[in-house]
């Protein structure tokens, strides 16, 4: 049994069992974030804050050196957690309790739970060097559904190679929203709706519960795009597109 609750933005608290996962903590109130040249706007907060959250056994960090990922009040329930597994970059920058996992590593969790680093590639191919390093994960677990979660990922490519090692997976957690700044012009930072249908097709999931499709200002598609891609691929059926503080057992 997989229980998933979406707090907002990419921040959704996991469930397998006994053992509790958060992914990309951000528990600030909507306001200006800047970002070197640029700033981001988040528009809303988050359903629930870190007091109402509670104690994990470990954060999922896809990144730490965008704030829509990791804020400020996230970094600061990052920093308390036992253990964060991310990118060796935010091992770097942030220290304990960060563990980077690279890709295709492995992390046993106890209780039958295991988190293997995968690829993303946040952005179009070749602009690695300007939005830095991203990662994935794929939860699995003894007698539990496998659980892949994307990160801000926009590549096909990387999904058919995840697919190849681990799919079909039970639940795909997908990044969408077609983020974009002025970074990479036009082109999108994480998934578009149809990109998202097409990367639940290539994974074979049962089930899709989109993450970072809205509560910022930089996001091109939403809420009202999700659903009729999903209808286009033919497959309207996997997704479940919760309401901010909505649970769902998958």
């Amino acid at each position: 049994m997989t229980i998933i609750q979406y707090l907002g933005g990419p921040t959704a608290l996991l469930e397998f069992g006994t053992t509790r996962l958060l992914t990309d903590p951000t528990f600030d109130a909507p306001g200006d974030f800047p970002v070197g040249a640029r700033t981001l706007v988040k528009t809303t907060g988050p359903a629930l804050d870190a007091a109402e959250v509670g104690d994990v056994d470990a954060v999922l960090l896809s990144h730490d050196q965008h704030p829509d990922n990791l804020d400020g009040a996230g970094r600061a329930y990052a920093l308390r957690a036992p253990l964060v597994l991310s990118t060796a970059s935010a091992r770097e920058r942030i220290g304990a309790p960060v563990r980077a996992l690279p890709n295709w590593e492995t992390y046993d969790l106890g209780n039958g739970i295991r988190v293997t680093g995968v690829p993303a590639q946040h952005g179009p191919d070749g602009s690695e060097h300007l939005v830095g390093e991203v990662t994935g994960f794929v939860i699995e677990g003894d007698d539990l559904p496998t659980v892949y979660v994307s990160g801000d990922n926009a590549s096909l490519d990387v999904v058919r190679r995840i697919a190849d090692r681990f799919g079909p997976v039970d639940t795909a957690v997908l990044f969408a929203g077609a983020a974009r700044t002025p970074l990479v012009g036009d082109a999108d930072l994480t998934l578009s709706s149809d990109a998202a249908a097409e990367a639940a097709k290539i994974l074979g999931a049962r089930h899709v519960v989109p993450l970072h499709f809205e509560h910022w200002a930089h996001f091109t598609q939403g809420p009202d795009t999700l659903r009729p891609a999903f209808e286009r691929a033919g497959i309207a059926d996997r997704l479940h597109r919760l309401e901010p503080g909505e649970r769902i057992e998958l």
